[in-house]
C-alpha cells in the first residue's frame, strides 16, 4: 500500500516493477484531473518520448467523477465516469510511453478541503522517486481544484529534505494561458515535437471533449499561438510553445509566502504595460 485511499492506481505500461517505474523517473507532472498531466506537462512527455534515459510519470490527484457529460456520457453515474476516465488515462500512458500512471482517486472537495492525506500521498511519492523537473498548474490559474494541488504539492516538497528534492518545479498553462507573463518572468517550453503524439494524449480523453470541449483542438491551437506570438520580430523557431511560471523559489525559500510570489508576477506586468504607455504619451 502506497497512498492513502485503498482505491489509488499505478499504471507501468511497459510492465515494469512499480519500484523500478519510480526510481527511474526523471520528469514528473502532478495534476488535478485526468487529462491536465497531458495538457500541461507535455515538454516533459516530448523529452522522455523515447528516451533510454529520461522517464515520465503523470500523477492525477482528483478521479474527476463529477465532470460534465454528454452524448453517449450523459447517463453515466459518477462511479462509471471514475472508471472510464481512469481508462483513458492509462491509455495517454500508452500513448506518451509513460513510466507510470498514478490516480490517486481524491475527490475535488477532498482536495479543496485542505484534506492533509493529500500532501502526506505527494511526500511519500518523493520517498519512492527523484524527479530532477516537475510540472503543474500555475498559481495565477483560475480553477480552484488546481490552485489546491499545486499547494498541497509546495506543502510536500517543503517537507522534503533539500537533496531529494527537484531542481525545477513548473506551473504551467490549463485554465488560465501565460501569455501575459513579462518576457523575463515567462519559462517557454518548444513543445514542436510529434504534433500527432501531442493531439492524440489529448484526444484519448473522450468523455472530456465530447460535444462542445474540443480540447483536441484547443490544446494545439493554444501553443500554436503561444509560439507566433513569443517574439513579434522573430521568424521561424518553435511552432508549438507552452509557458510556465518558475515555482522552484517557494520550495527552496520556506518564508516565501505563495500569494506575494504569484502577485509579484502581477505587479511587473502591470509596471511593463504602465511604462510601455507612458513612454509615447
Amino acid at each position: 500500500m502506497y497512498f492513502s485511499k485503498s482505491t489509488a492506481d499505478v499504471y507501468v505500461p511497459d510492465g515494469s516493477a512499480n519500484e523500478i517505474a519510480f526510481k527511474r523517473t526523471t520528469h514528473l507532472s502532478i495534476a488535478a484531473h485526468p487529462d491536465d498531466n497531458e495538457m500541461l506537462a507535455y515538454d516533459g512527455i516530448l523529452q522522455c518520448f523515447n528516451s533510454t534515459d529520461l522517464w515520465f510519470t503523470s500523477v492525477t490527484v482528483t478521479n474527476g467523477n463529477n465532470a460534465p457529460r454528454d452524448f453517449e456520457y450523459a447517463n453515466y453515474s459518477n462511479e462509471q465516469m471514475r472508471a472510464t476516465r481512469l481508462w483513458e488515462q492509462k491509455k495517454a500512458a500508452v500513448v506518451g510511453n509513460y513510466s507510470a500512471a498514478i490516480q490517486l482517486d481524491y475527490t475535488s472537495p477532498e482536495v479543496r478541503d485542505q484534506n492533509s492525506s493529500v500532501s502526506a500521498d505527494l511526500e511519500k511519492l518523493f520517498q519512492l522517486m527523484r524527479p530532477k523537473v516537475v510540472y503543474t498548474h500555475n498559481l495565477a490559474d483560475k480553477h480552484d481544484t488546481h490552485i489546491a494541488v499545486t499547494l498541497r504539492l509546495i506543502e510536500a516538497l517543503r517537507r522534503i529534505p533539500s537533496e531529494g528534492q527537484p531542481d525545477h518545479l513548473y506551473g504551467c498553462e490549463v485554465w488560465r494561458d501565460l501569455d501575459w507573463l513579462v518576457d523575463e518572468d515567462k519559462v517557454a517550453f518548444d513543445v514542436s515535437g510529434h504534433p500527432n503524439i501531442a493531439t492524440a494524449l489529448i484526444a484519448v480523453h473522450d468523455t472530456q471533449i465530447i460535444g462542445s470541449k474540443r480540447y483536441d483542438i484547443a490544446v494545439p491551437g493554444r501553443r500554436s499561438a503561444q509560439a507566433i506570438y513569443h517574439e513579434s520580430h522573430g521568424t521561424g523557431g518553435a511552432t508549438q510553445m507552452i509557458f510556465a511560471m518558475d515555482l522552484t523559489p517557494l520550495i527552496k525559500n520556506l518564508n516565501l509566502n505563495p500569494i506575494d510570489y504569484t502577485v509579484a508576477f502581477i505587479d511587473r506586468f502591470k509596471q511593463d504595460v504602465s511604462e510601455r504607455i507612458a513612454k509615447f504619451l
